[in-house]
């Protein structure tokens, strides 16, 4: 999840978080910072933002999030890979 890029590589006033698969990924993690007060924007690479208006949807590239430099850290905090192996089960 958390992409290539470099962590301060910036694009309108954001800094770069992490680059999601598709839309539904993308929609759970900006909801999930807006929730916390961290305002999220999006960069669709390559054509997938025509993608999506043409299609509907977007799977032929990954969606950057980028967020305020001064948010980076929460940011980073509140969206953490969680290995579902090393989870308890609930009973």
């Amino acid at each position: 999840m958390f992409g290539k890029k470099e962590k301060k590589d910036s694009w309108r006033g954001g800094v770069y978080l992490c680059t999601a698969a598709d839309n539904l990924q993308a929609d759970i993690l900006e909801s999930k910072l807006r929730s916390e007060g961290i305002p999220c924007i999006r960069k669709y690479e390559g054509a997938g933002n025509y993608v999506e208006i043409f299609t509907g949807i977007n799977t032929v590239n990954g969606i950057e999030l980028y967020v305020p430099g001064d948010k980076l850290e929460d940011a980073e905090n509140i969206i953490v890979p969680v290995d579902l192996d090393e989870c308890e089960e609930i009973e």
